[in-house]
């Protein structure tokens, strides 16, 4: 059969990823495309993608601050800076309760906190050299986060249409409970422009706070090592910038936001082909489960608190 041949089965991968850069190609479709890629045919270049999906998200992202006024973006962190204390040292804390409940070591309960509290693999990747964590104490949270990230992608739009979400609404719930920025991105995207832009924003702005939580981490452990922020949030914030201080070139900054949108949609393809059950069964139960409960208890709490009007935008 044709789809034995590797040289076919890579072929027709990098064509169905063509097909999800180009304009026909829409945001869920891509997910789900990927998604039916990898479990029915198997990916035939899972380091290739996996590598190219996490490059393109960021370059996505920061195309994204094109279509963004920095304004708004001072505006949302000055806003919501009591939440976002309170949320993310609630997460931490409630995170650190649930590992030794299940009886994690130390350095991964709080990877996995760290990354549900704030954005994610960024977080995680930004704190592991802070409390010297192992490599398969970061594998582990990393595995744990992006399978997470996987399902979030796929409910949450479901949950939000169900719960009759306006986008600002969803938008603002995205951001505070999904882990991943990139994930975060793709979902809205699904839901909206509008929740599109919103949550990018929120999401962008929550997780500058990387750095000084960081560094209170660093405290506790005794550690030299120091966080930085990403770059691709230095990227967004500076497109945003750029946006809003040089109106006259507008058009061209229509055309890069344009092209991010194409290149954020052609990422949830190789989102989707990146998904296995192998991610699963890597991870154990444990770590699993703790961080399932964890992300369950986040969301739902900011879900009716979204729903009760007691947070908004």
């Amino acid at each position: 059969m044709l789809l034995e041949r590797p040289g076919f089965h890579k072929a027709l991968f990098l064509f169905t990823f063509l097909f999800a850069l180009s304009p026909f190609a829409s945001a869920s479709s891509a997910l789900f495309i990927g998604l039916g890629f990898a479990l029915i045919l198997g990916n035939p270049l899972p380091d290739l993608s996996n590598n190219a999906s996490k490059w393109l998200l960021k370059l996505a992202v920061i195309g994204l601050g094109f279509n963004v006024n920095i304004e708004e973006v001072l505006a949302v962190g000055r806003s919501s800076l009591v939440l976002t204390i309170i949320s993310i040292t609630a997460t931490i804390g409630l995170g650190e309760i649930l590992s030794q409940v299940f009886r994690l070591n130390r350095n991964t309960g709080t990877l996995i906190s760290f990354g549900t509290a704030i954005c994610g693999g960024s977080a995680i990747a930004a704190m592991a050299p802070v409390i010297k964590a192992r490599q398969d104490e970061i594998a582990i949270s990393l595995s744990v986060i992006f399978a997470l990230n996987a399902l979030g992608l796929l409910i949450f739009p479901w949950l939000g249409h169900y719960f009759s979400l306006s986008e600002n609404q969803f938008a603002l719930w995205s951001a505070l409970a999904i882990h991943d920025t990139s994930s975060v991105v793709a979902a809205a995207s699904v839901y909206g422009p509008v929740a599109l832009t919103m949550a990018t924003t929120i999401k962008l702005t929550r997780a500058m706070w990387i750095v000084p939580y960081a560094a209170m981490a660093g405290v506790f452990w005794r550690s030299s090592e120091k966080a930085s922020i990403p770059l691709f949030i230095i990227g967004f914030i500076a497109a945003a910038m750029i946006n809003t201080w040089l109106p006259h070139y507008q058009p061209v900054w229509s055309v890069l936001y344009s092209g991010a949108k194409s290149v954020l949609v052609a990422s949830l393809f190789l989102i989707g082909s990146g998904v296995s059950m192998a991610m699963l069964r890597q991870s154990g139960w444990r770590p699993f489960a703790m961080a399932s409960i964890l992300w369950f208890i986040v969301s739902g709490v900011m879900l009716l608190l979204i729903l009760d009007g007691l947070i908004t935008l």
